[in-house]
């Protein structure tokens, strides 16, 4: 992982908070200038107010934008990615990366322990707090060239568990269906999914350090390894 200022961002974050900053103000000026009729404690109390209302509204266009910071990732699926993250968009990657690290999507199974209908309800949990953690955050928008981390988040969906999920889940629940006394290990396909599992795991994996390295964590491969 790369960390670095990034070459064009950071200019340019720092022309649009001069630029909204002048326009406020000239709003704020332009109010107060039409409110000077007021005349005497009127005019300062509205002055005031008008400032304030303007202070706030600069702080809150700076935060957005504030701590910009260029990570480039490789992931063996999607190659090397460039991604410029601020702090809003570093807590939808924290909070990524617990949920992925956190779940069977990234832990072991082994053959002989756990059900693989287990493993694909945690995958269907993962999808949906995924897809909810998105729509309830603010998108990001991208630097020119870069990437965003709701970017990848999608690609995690749509090109890992989407596929798995749709091609499993329907054949685990029709064996489930027709033979509802049977274990699970009688599954014709059980050791077959099971193998795809491990390999969607990996995957997982390496989304789940790239979520990690975006919200900021020293060492992404340690804290999820933490308690195993």
């Amino acid at each position: 992982m790369a960390v670095k200022p990034p070459g064009n961002a950071l200019p340019r974050g720092r022309i649009v908070r001069v630029v909204a900053a002048a326009v406020v103000g000239a709003l704020a000026g332009l109010v107060i200038f039409e409110l000077s009729s007021i005349g005497g404690r009127g005019l300062y109390i509205a002055a005031g107010a008008v400032a304030g209302m303007a202070g706030v509204v600069v702080i809150q266009i700076y935060s957005r934008s504030a701590r910009l910071t260029e990570v480039k990732l490789s992931l063996p699926q999607v190659s090397e990615l460039t991604f410029v993250v601020n702090n809003e968009s570093r807590d939808v990657a924290w909070k990524l990366f617990v949920e992925t690290t956190t779940r069977i999507s990234t832990q072991p199974l082994d053959d002989d322990h756990g059900l693989t209908r287990e493993a694909l309800s945690s995958l269907y949990g993962l999808f949906a707090t995924v897809r909810d953690t998105l729509k309830a955050s603010r998108p990001s928008v991208p630097a020119p060239g870069g990437r965003t981390v709701e970017q990848l988040a999608i690609t995690m969906l749509n090109k890992e568990l989407r596929p798995f999920l749709s091609k499993w889940h329907p054949r685990l629940r029709e064996f489930e269906q027709a033979h509802p006394d049977d274990a699970e290990s009688d599954w014709p396909d059980n050791a077959a999914c099971r193998a795809e599992l491990r390999t969607v795991q990996l995957r997982i994996h390496d989304y789940a350090m790239g979520f990690g390295e975006l919200a900021g964590v020293s060492d992404p491969e340690a804290m999820a390894g933490a308690g195993r």
